[in-house]
């Protein structure tokens, strides 16, 4: 039997989903590279040489990361079964004491309205991550490439998206989609529940920013949406990623 807080999280799921099917927020197409409608953010990319040397910083610390299958359990198929891992800034709550390790990326991010996850991104060598949907559309994603090796020049570290894939017994409409390759200090948004997969292939660390920010909608959905996340992030199961999420040297 289906638990209540299940069927009512899936309600405010489909709420959303269904407003964006009626026109009450825009579609994303696979990739948005105009970010004018969230220019909150283009102080990331502004400060792009800060926020590389911090993370090149603590790569070299060597520190304990997290995995990523420890801190999330939204999205199905055992794609964090790999080698995949995560420096968390933000769960719904900044997570103070990684903050002071990255301290002028906390900063830059502590200005941004809307935020409610953020994180390095750190996958490491010859990985691939599966092809799945996320579950949010009241979230927009941001990735920002952080560490890129050789600035992508060869094209192994990408990201790729299918927009128009709703089957989800099909994950294969995945080699339909559209590609993207990260690139050093440069931005792009999405939305995180098409159907997309990720990889480095190539024989070095990859890292990028990864932000999950409020969407942009009418205003009565858009509080709708604040509150919605307000609750999920004090929930049992978000406090817990918050202790996952805390870095040990």
């Amino acid at each position: 039997m289906t638990k209540p807080g299940a069927r009512i999280k899936d309600w405010a799921a489909n709420l959303f989903v269904g407003a964006e099917a009626r026109g009450l927020f825009r579609k994303m197409p696979a990739f948005e590279r105009d970010l004018s409608d969230y220019p909150e953010l283009a102080v990331l990319a502004q400060n792009y040489p800060a926020i590389r040397a911090e993370c090149e910083a603590l790569i070299a610390r060597s520190l304990n990361l997290p995995g990523m299958d420890q801190l999330t359990d939204y999205t199905a198929g055992g794609i964090h079964r790999i080698a995949w891992k995560s420096f968390m800034f933000k769960s719904g709550d900044f997570l103070e004491d990684n903050c002071r390790l990255a301290p002028k990326t906390a900063a830059l991010l502590r200005k941004i309205p809307g935020v409610y996850t953020a994180f390095f991104s750190v996958l490491e060598p010859r990985q691939h991550i599966k092809p799945h949907w996320g579950y949010w559309k009241g979230f927009i994603r941001y990735h920002l490439g952080v560490i890129v090796p050789d600035d992508n020049r060869e094209k192994k570290c990408w990201i790729r998206i299918n927009a128009q894939a709703f089957d989800r017994d099909n994950r294969e409409a995945i080699a339909e989609g559209q590609t993207y390759y990260w690139r050093n200090g440069e931005a792009v948004l999405f939305d995180d529940t098409f159907l997309h997969d990720a990889a480095n292939e190539s024989d070095q660390v990859r890292v990028v920013l990864f932000l999950d920010v409020a969407r942009k909608m009418v205003w009565w959905l858009s509080l709708l949406n604040r509150l919605f996340l307000w609750i999920a992030h004090r929930t049992a199961a978000v406090r817990q990623i918050r202790e996952n999420a805390k870095v040990k040297a």
